[in-house]
């Protein structure tokens, strides 16, 4: 028996059929709105003329961190930024470090309320630079009339074909302070590299501490575990700020002063870009500000801080002026004469890497071929424009030296003279005066390190 086959209903396929064709209608029109509407919209946002603020590299520039930036097509690097408050023109500082011998014109560019503006730079190379190729720099940048205040900041070389870039610095110093300072005392000590003086590390903050400083900023290359260790009780503890300070990925640094002697693209890692960032950094945080290094000691003669100091030092010599101190150096690397006894030392600090600054209260003689040499100072931060390693080299009010019966400067280190004889060196029993503080604070902060026996009394 055959069996008929049913043919397909005309209705039911015309209806597939048209479910079909509309399926591939939507899929079309998908791709077409997805390629076509962007367009659209970027027309008009071009047509408008509005240039938006880039996007900022959030690793550039943070609280505590410097990232230096490069600027394109020249061997400048960026720094920091800060808002310049006192000269006539309305401006940003942006410090650098540059090639001396490579010419350069500079565009700043400034991001104003989600806008970018741009201004012509103006480079001022610092001529304390010791005859190495790379300098410190200051980059003005004018901020443009319509940009009320500039939050973020880049420079390009004005050869430049395009603004594009992504690494911006945060300007800082937005509000000018004349008073209610978080910070009385800051001290700046610039370049710490492989550094292992663990005591003499110690008794230094707690001296700081007894004079009246409540803010010390190190500018870190590199330390040991140890050392490490320190820093970071002192951060715990708010009194200091660790600043990485590392070159290497961009220059050769110095270990020295001297090219010949120890060469290098910049001068002793980096020291004066570091001095000037922290002096534009604590412009408004701090009422005064320290140059010094670690193995230094400002040491006031007939008061015991720096608080009443500074009265005496505004008195007589005039407030808002650089105060310079003479340097005395108290040599490690000299036996001191038998008559004079030194006072006992702490058995528990023999095991203890570094120098014991009570110790050593023998002080080469002042000689006139070092007499105004490797100086440091105290200062008002918003009275300078432009530090160095020793001194000012443009500031509003100048620099006045300190009467050494007033205050002098106590340098622990290596000796300076030589041929010295034992026989020559002067007893400087001025440290005795903060040591019955300084012994247990130091033991305290050493027992809490790990460093010392937890039930050492010594």
């Amino acid at each position: 028996m055959a069996h008929n086959k049913r043919a397909p209903h005309p209705k039911r396929f015309t209806r597939l059929l048209c479910v079909c064709l509309l399926i591939v209608l939507v899929v079309i029109l998908t791709f077409w709105s997805y390629s076509f509407f962007p367009s659209i919209l970027n027309q008009r946002v071009s047509s408008q003329h509005i240039v938006p603020a880039p996007k900022v590299s959030t690793t550039a520039f943070q609280e505590d961190e410097l990232s230096f930036v490069a600027v394109n097509g020249t061997k400048t690097l960026l720094v920091s930024a800060y808002q310049e408050h006192r000269t006539g023109t309305k401006e940003v500082c942006v410090i650098a470090v540059v090639l001396r011998t490579e010419a350069v014109a500079y565009r700043c560019l400034l991001q104003c309320q989600n806008q970018l503006h741009n201004s012509e730079g103006v480079s001022n190379i610092h001529s304390d630079h010791f005859d190495f190729p790379y300098g410190t720099a200051d980059i003005m940048c004018p901020v443009p009339s319509g940009c009320k205040s500039p939050s973020r900041i880049s420079v390009i070389s004005a050869a430049a074909k395009s603004e594009d870039t992504s690494r911006f610095l945060e300007v800082k110093n937005q509000k000018v302070k004349s008073d209610s300072f978080p910070y009385s005392f800051t001290v700046c000590l610039s370049s710490m590299y492989d550094f292992t003086n663990v005591l003499q590390l110690v008794q230094s903050f707690e001296m700081l501490q007894f004079l009246g400083v409540d803010r010390v900023v190190i500018y870190l290359t590199r330390c040991s575990r140890e050392t490490q260790n320190i820093l970071d009780y002192y951060i715990k503890k708010g009194l200091v700020e660790v600043i990485p300070w590392s070159w290497s990925k961009y220059l050769k640094v110095s270990q020295g002063f001297m090219p010949f002697k120890d060469p290098g693209d910049l001068h002793y890692y980096g020291q004066i870009p570091a001095l000037n960032d922290c002096v534009y950094r604590y412009m408004y945080q701090s009422r005064y500000v320290a140059l010094h290094d670690i193995d230094e000691l400002i040491l006031p003669q007939s008061v015991s801080s720096w608080l009443e100091l500074l009265p005496i030092l505004e008195k007589k010599y005039g407030v808002d002026k650089g105060y310079m101190f003479e340097n005395n150096v108290f040599p490690i690397t000299k036996h001191p004469p038998s008559p004079q006894t030194l006072p006992s030392q702490t058995p528990s600090w023999q095991n203890v890497t570094g120098v014991n600054i009570l110790a050593h209260l023998y002080s080469e003689p002042i000689i006139a071929e070092t007499h105004y040499s490797n100086f440091k100072i105290i200062v008002n931060p918003r009275a300078v424009f432009t530090p160095s390693v020793h001194g000012l080299l443009k500031s509003q009010h100048g620099c006045s030296w300190v009467d050494r019966n007033i205050a002098r400067m106590y340098h622990t280190r290596s000796a300076r003279q030589t041929n010295l004889t034992p026989d020559k060196l002067i007893f400087d029993g001025r440290l005795l005066s903060y040591s019955e503080r300084l012994i247990p604070a130091v033991n305290t902060v050493l027992r809490e390190c790990g460093l010392v026996h937890k039930h050492s009394t010594d």
